[in-house]
């Protein structure tokens, strides 16, 4: 039996779930749920269709010591909720700046979950940023409302390759003073 890495993260409180550090025996979801094209879609790393193994190859360098970034799952299962609801990841940059990414499952759209995630992360700081940067596609409005309703401000248009598109899509781009 391989042993999951011990990956020194720490667990963050929401009022609706925990956020915890990723685990092996959350590829199952994961998979379910990234296999959707809209969620893919969503992001600019998901390939859609997704191929077989990539969610467990990705949990495996998530897990590994040289990882880029930290990634939390919002984990409802202590109130009765879904074990996987969606991600929420923060990627280490330059001059202490951090980038933070997420997805919640469509099942959970709408519910505020991807909210309370940003919130979460926001308040906890745990890569201790002086500034949180954040990137949605633009025709995802939904993403953008999470960021300004958890006190990002936009800074610019750009554009991001999407895995899952094939192609290039304009970016609304924001960022997160944290001192």
């Amino acid at each position: 039996m391989m042993q999951e890495p011990i990956v020194v993260q720490p667990a963050l409180a929401a009022e609706r779930f925990v956020l915890r550090p990723l685990r092996m025996s959350d590829a199952g979801l994961i998979e379910m749920y990234t296999a959707d094209r809209r969620v893919a879609e969503g992001t600019r790393t998901i390939p859609h269709p997704l191929p077989p193994g990539a969610t467990a190859a990705f949990i495996a360098r998530m897990l590994s010591d040289g990882r880029g970034e930290d990634i939390w799952v919002l984990d409802g299962s202590e109130l009765g909720h879904a074990e996987v609801l969606g991600l929420v990841s923060l990627t280490r940059m330059e001059r202490a700046q951090s980038e933070i990414k997420y997805w919640v499952a469509p099942a959970f759209w709408n519910t505020g979950y991807a909210s309370e995630a940003v919130a979460a992360i926001v308040a906890a700081n745990p890569q201790q940023a002086r500034t949180l940067f954040a990137e949605v596609f633009q025709d995802n409005p939904g993403s953008a409302r999470v960021l300004t309703n958890c006190g990002f401000e936009y800074l610019g248009d750009a554009e991001a390759f999407s895995v899952a598109r094939g192609a290039t899509a304009p970016t609304w781009t924001y960022l997160r003073k944290m001192a």
